[in-house]
């Protein structure tokens, strides 16, 4: 089966269809609705072909379908018909879920998208838990207030590396995850990873996407194998690489 997966993001819409290898994107941005979205992919995708479609959405999801209407984008959202519109399946997750999904690679783990806001999610032996962790309290507003977009601006790098570390450690003792993924535009700002994390990419976006149609872990014959301890210390270790998509 051929997926075509979709990257919905407050500035550009990006997707990538099975056996392609170069993404496409157009812009997004507050007024696009989700007819608005659903057209402009179609004609993005021209030339490729697919069976089923994958879309990260920038907002809570439930059965598919956003709960809310996006901050940062146009209307119609919540009520819309995906599957009809696109003329085939459509699956949808919280598009921080896709990327930690994208991401997963062994045990418990904890993904924290550092972007406009805070992104979070929990994998769980390959299956994803979409989490809102971001709007917790924490000093004097949420997570989200300190480690966000606006708080890299407001504080300066020097004082918001210093309270992403705080939170990750935070989030680390409370959940206990075998390890933590840091993805999201903002972790090219980061000097060094905190302790028992690896720097994560807005590719693994649509590597979530495809895992997405595939059987749940139970069906499957096989789980995804644990890295090797030198290359898992080599992610762990190094600088974090400059995202390919801090637009997002």
């Amino acid at each position: 089966m051929k997926i075509l997966v979709i990257d919905v993001g407050g500035s550009h819409v990006k997707i990538l269809a099975s056996g392609e290898t170069a993404k496409r994107r157009m812009a997004s941005g507050p007024k696009l609705s989700a007819q608005q979205m659903v057209d402009g992919v179609k004609k993005l995708a021209k030339g490729w072909a697919y069976d089923a479609v994958a879309i990260g959405f920038p907002g809570v999801v439930a059965g598919d379908r956003p709960v809310a209407e996006p901050r940062n984008l146009g209307g119609g959202w919540v009520d819309f018909d995906y599957g009809a519109s696109f003329g085939c399946p459509v699956r949808m997750l919280n598009d921080a879920a896709m990327q930690a999904l994208g991401s997963y690679q062994r045990g418990k783990m904890l993904f924290l998208g550092l972007g406009t806001g805070l992104g979070t999610a929990l994998v769980i032996d390959g299956l994803v838990v979409p989490m809102e962790l971001a709007h917790l309290p924490y000093r004097e507003g949420s997570f989200e207030d300190y480690v966000g977009k606006g708080a890299l601006a407001r504080d300066g790098k020097k004082q918001w590396r210093k309270q992403v570390l705080d939170v990750v450690e935070r989030l680390r003792a409370a959940l206990q995850p075998d390890e933590v993924v840091l993805g999201g535009g903002n972790v090219s700002d980061l000097k060094r990873l905190p302790p028992a994390c690896r720097a994560g990419g807005n590719a693994n976006a649509f590597v979530g996407g495809f895992r997405m149609w595939e059987p749940p872990p139970s069906k499957r014959s096989k789980t995804p194998s644990a890295p090797s301890k030198s290359a898992a210390d080599r992610r762990t270790s190094r600088k974090p690489e400059p995202s390919t998509g801090a637009d997002k």
